[in-house]
């Protein structure tokens, strides 16, 4: 064991790390993060962790440079202070969709992001739901890469047994194998959209696979940022017939126009988790309903400090 546990967070989200805490039974340990009047970020550890296991509680969502950049000087504080070991807990990776090169002179930032997190002085990795599941192989350290199905599935549970019959629906075929798995652990239907993108953040929903009509149809993806993909998918698995439908994605990025298209889709209900603070986005849609992985990431730092089994958390 790397001495005591204690738990950090910057300004992307300080809610999820103080639920994080209250589930581990532990107080979040000071942290100062500002920005000086040139924007710079100054960041200061406000308690001994000489020796300590440090786990960094924070998503690189927008901002996203400020906040990676505060995550990486946190990390850089902390191995300068002499830490035990540090895990960084960043339950939105950003940059996870720039992944390979799709331009002969294009970067493939998600490594690069990779890189900036090593250098730091990050041990290991802990993260939900990447968007592309081999960037677990740009880094050196472990990578815990949990799945937020636990805390969805819950739910969905609950919709079932209150509305009848479901079927599962992946956006894209990149999407199936997540949707399969939901509905295995469901024993629902599993449809797929057909979708043709012509350019980045602009998608054509096109027609579906499977049967839907008369049922619940539920949207699984990994995040939803403009909207455009679901709320197109939604309008087609209406139009072949579906009862309801819901969407289940575990990072609410909602960029640009994402809010209202939402509140003007033909989704009821759309379920996100806290990997991302909505903060007023929340007061702006009625059809988003945040569910909690704070119990799920507690139990994955619980295992890592105490040297338990963390592959018992993925499903």
């Amino acid at each position: 064991m790397n001495g005591d546990l204690k738990i950090l967070t910057g300004s992307s989200n300080p809610a999820l790390a103080e639920a994080i805490c209250s589930h581990l039974g532990c107080e979040l340990t000071p942290t100062l993060c500002e920005t000086f009047s040139d924007g710079e970020c100054r960041i200061e550890i406000g308690a001994n962790v000489r020796g300590d296991d440090v786990f960094v509680v924070l998503s690189t969502s927008a901002p996203v440079n400020d906040n990676l950049m505060q995550l990486c000087l946190m990390l850089d504080a902390l191995k300068r202070a002499s830490v035990g070991r540090v895990t960084a807990v960043v339950p939105y990776y950003g940059y996870a969709r720039q992944d390979r090169k799709v331009a002969p002179r294009a970067p493939i930032s998600a490594k690069v992001v990779a890189d900036f997190l090593t250098t730091a002085g990050m041990d290991r990795l802990v993260t939900v739901d990447l968007h592309a599941g081999q960037i677990q192989g740009f880094f050196d350290a472990p990578v815990d890469n949990l799945y937020a199905a636990p805390v969805m599935l819950d739910r969905l549970r609950s919709i079932q047994s209150e509305k009848g019959e479901i079927v599962l629906v992946s956006p894209d075929a990149g999407g199936v194998e997540r949707a399969r798995a939901y509905a295995k652990r469901l024993n629902a239907g599993l449809a797929i959209i057909d979708k043709r993108r012509d350019k980045p953040n602009q998608a054509q929903a096109m027609h579906v696979i499977g049967d839907v009509k008369d049922k619940i149809a539920i949207v699984v993806d990994d995040m939803i940022d403009t909207a455009g993909t679901m709320c197109a998918a939604a309008d087609v698995l209406m139009n072949n017939g579906a009862k309801e439908v819901m969407a289940c994605t575990t990072h609410p990025v909602l960029s640009g126009p994402a809010i209202d298209r939402l509140c003007n889709s033909a989704f009821t209900k759309v379920f996100v988790t806290d990997t991302i603070e909505l903060g007023d986005k929340l007061n702006h849609c009625d059809k988003l309903e945040v569910l909690s992985i704070a119990g799920l990431l507690a139990k994955a730092i619980h295992n890592i400090h105490t040297e338990s089994s963390v592959s018992v958390l993925f499903v």
